[in-house]
């Protein structure tokens, strides 16, 4: 619907510019968390913060955050990235910033929430034509491919 109000172009601009930004930051907080202690250190964290399993939890939340955070920016997996990427954030809401309110200088979850909701609709709408995704697989971004479809359907 809203492919009316918006070109197809721009629409694939606003994907490049979202997975970038947020690519962006996933790999930022994973980095942060390899380089401050590694699988270890952030284990030993996140023991002090209740997160179950914590080892597995911190090699998890390295590996996607660096790796699903690198294919957001460039473009490839998308839909698999955001997915995983969406699981580390509900995760981390749901274990360590749920009872701390919203605002995240209070511990709170605004930042998982957002960074989880944009990492939900880039699993769903995909890298976009500016994405290795589409350039690679020779196939059109999940959205694009609904819009090619409507618009031959009206003629």
């Amino acid at each position: 619907m809203l492919d009316r109000f918006i070109p197809p172009r721009a629409a694939d601009a606003a994907l490049l510019v979202a997975r970038i930004g947020v690519g962006v930051v996933f790999i930022a907080h994973g980095w942060q968390k390899l380089s401050g202690g590694g699988i270890g250190g952030t284990a030993k964290a996140f023991t002090m913060m209740g997160v179950p399993a914590p080892t597995i939890s911190a090699a998890y939340a390295i590996v996607v955050e660096i790796l699903g955070g690198a294919a957001l920016v460039l473009g490839v997996a998308v839909p698999l990235a955001g997915l995983l990427l969406f699981l580390d954030m509900a995760g981390a809401f749901l274990t360590v910033h749920v009872g701390n309110g919203l605002f995240v200088d209070k511990g709170g979850f605004e930042l998982v929430l957002v960074l989880g909701v944009a990492s939900l609709l880039l699993a769903g709408a995909g890298s976009g034509k500016f994405g290795l995704d589409a350039l690679f697989a020779g196939k059109r971004a999940p959205a694009e491919t609904e819009r090619a479809e409507r618009a031959a359907a009206q003629g």
